[in-house]
């Protein structure tokens, strides 16, 4: 079979393990080192877990929440619910007792699947209050915590029950599923209010991984290895960090977290890694701190790297051969070894989920590592277009995938069209109506095509700021732009109904650290909050960033952040995307004094 014909995800899976057998599909850490499930034993677990679903009544079209940390159990568990006729709710880990309440009262759940005791701390709050829900499947023992009158199963018991019974009761499940199907519901993360459940169908998702196929076939497509980091409850993660990677018979490996991702990547190896653009923000920090701090001939080689890499990008045809001779001298000093700490097999890196500043873009193309910007939506399954390999333009998206239809609305507004768009969004009609009008899906987003068709964004319609004098201006350039900085870890831009432009900046960690050393102050961000030699640095900083502004953009006063935006605290989503709306019930007071001092 292929994309154009396999009926479900499930049978995309059971097909790819029937051909790879007993070959390696996921890894995972197991005292100290990676160890791998093979297609054949996750298949064997996906039909006893699938056997378990129907036996404790669980009937088609019946929604499950899967609260879990990227593990191989997520995929099993995922892959278990749709083969069972159900529709997977997946939750982040990062999510509250009041948000897996949402999630489980607006999706009607009847069972939960949480992997860890710390987890279901704060699911189990929420099941009190959730009368749907029959069951909870703990992928790790509790140790007596428990619900009254809600039954729990243990994950190893289930399926160890289960592994030998007869097939019929889940084959025709199975045989039942159909390309229009909804195979999840995806709650978006929530950067501007309650989030919303994507109903997405399996066809969504395998139009996503064909488009995905045919643009990477440009550089080779065999046995591919991706190393998952973003959480699987994320729509990207989890059609290109899951299923994509399944549609080619791929072998996923998990990180263990951002303190150890370098060590994970020399591990794993990856061949592709999709990621968001903060992450590649923090590795381009990292990288050149260590640079710096080292110094001498091997800071000065970087440098020469990356200007002879930018020059290369922007005239690849165009460079004299002396330049053309020192450039090739730099792939054998510098880029040799920047791929060596990337795993030194990566065919190509995947941005998403957020706007790539074109510096980060460039800098990791100056160092010979393919970094290919991307464009999507949860309610799209959710690749909409991507940079092609054989010819990346940094500051765009890409053409739209094969298949995808994009058009720009009068007034800017992306519109999208296609197999991968959404059904709508469960049990909210109102908004399913205003998102879907004519077949096409309005996107918020504002953006334009280029000569070569290649998609622009311009900013979110919704996060315009409009100044008091009728200009708008977008606050993810301006954002991108001061972060570059090396004293500014984090910002927000605020303005809208003002005369001009301000900011909420966090400053960076190692900044903090070095100047507090340097000038013999305490390295408490409180402290330097009230310190002018502090302030003046970074006001410097921001002077810097103002010289790649227009005069309407440019950042006339800034504020200090008390603390880093951060999940913990609820001003970033999972993706590392900034919830402006939370910033703002805390810091929304001290940005309107700007204006009045």
């Amino acid at each position: 079979m292929s994309y154009e014909t396999w009926p479900s995800l499930p049978a995309m899976f059971f097909e790819q393990a029937e051909h790879r057998g007993e070959q390696p599909f996921l890894w995972a850490k197991r005292n100290n080192a990676y160890a791998p499930l093979s297609y054949g034993e996750a298949a064997r677990n996906v039909k006893a877990l699938a056997r378990a679903f129907v036996a404790l009544g669980i009937e088609s079209g019946d929604r499950i929440v899967l609260v879990a940390e990227n593990r191989p159990e997520w995929g099993i568990a995922d892959l278990a619910i749709m083969t069972a006729g159900g529709i997977t709710v997946p939750a982040y880990t990062t999510n509250t007792s009041r948000d897996h309440r949402h999630i489980l009262t607006d999706s009607g759940a009847r069972a939960v699947i949480v992997s860890t005791k710390a987890l279901a701390q704060r699911v189990m709050p929420a099941l009190a209050e959730c009368r749907a829900v029959r069951f909870v499947v703990t992928i790790e023992p509790l140790d007596g915590g428990g619900l009254i009158d809600v039954p729990i199963h243990d994950w190893n018991n289930l399926i160890a029950a289960h592994r030998d019974e007869n097939d019929a009761a889940f084959e025709s499940r199975l045989a039942g599923l159909e390309r229009d199907d909804i195979a999840c519901l995806i709650y978006t993360s929530g950067t501007g209010g309650n989030p919303k459940g994507v109903m997405q169908r399996h066809e969504s998702i395998m139009h996503n991984c064909m488009g995905a196929n045919l643009l990477l076939q440009q550089i080779g497509l065999g046995d591919e290895v991706f190393l998952s980091f973003l959480p699987l409850s994320h729509a990207y993660e989890h059609t290109c960090g899951l299923y994509f990677p399944i549609s080619l018979g791929g072998q996923i490996y998990y990180a263990e977290g951002v303190e150890t991702l370098s060590a994970n990547l020399i591990e794993a190896r990856p061949t592709i890694m999709v990621s968001v653009p903060r992450l590649f923000e923090v590795l381009r920090a990292r990288i050149l701190q260590g640079a710096k701090q080292k110094g001498g001939l091997r800071f000065r080689l970087l440098n020469l790297t990356l200007s002879l890499g930018i020059k290369a990008y922007r005239a690849p045809s165009g460079l004299s051969w002396p330049t053309r001779l020192a450039n090739q001298l730099m792939d054998r000093l510098v880029r040799r070894k920047a791929a060596e700490r990337f795993g030194g097999r990566l065919k190509a890196m995947i941005s998403g989920g957020a706007p790539l500043n074109p510096d980060v873009g460039l800098f990791f193309t100056a160092l010979g590592l393919r970094l290919l910007q991307g464009y999507g939506q949860t309610e799209a399954a959710p690749v909409i277009a991507c940079n092609p390999p054989n010819r990346v333009k940094l500051h765009t998206v890409g053409p739209p995938l094969d298949g995808v239809e994009v058009k720009i609305a009068e007034d800017g507004e992306i519109l999208v069209r296609g197999p991968l768009v959404m059904t709508g969004y469960w049990n909210d009609s109102a908004a399913s109506r205003s998102a879907l009008r004519d077949g096409w899906l309005h996107t918020g987003d504002v953006g334009r095509f280029d000569e070569d068709g290649y998609l622009q964004i311009t900013d979110r319609k919704r996060d315009v700021i409009v100044l008091s004098g009728g200009d708008n201006v977008a606050p993810q350039r301006l954002e991108g732009i001061l972060t570059l900085q090396a004293e500014i870890g984090q910002a927000m831009a605020f303005g809208d109904r003002h005369p001009y432009v301000v900011a909420l900046i966090v400053p960076d960690e190692s900044f903090v650290r070095d100047w507090a050393r340097a000038n013999n102050r305490p390295d408490k961000l409180g402290d330097l909050a009230r310190d002018a030699g502090f302030i003046q640095a970074l006001g410097q900083a921001v002077e810097r960033a103002n010289r790649d502004l227009s005069s309407i953009e440019r950042i006339k006063r800034f504020a200090l952040a008390s603390e880093p935006f951060s999940i913990d605290n609820g001003q970033m989503t999972p993706t590392m995307k900034v919830r402006r709306h939370e910033v703002l019930k805390t810091y929304g007071a001290t940005l309107e004094a700007l204006y009045r001092s």
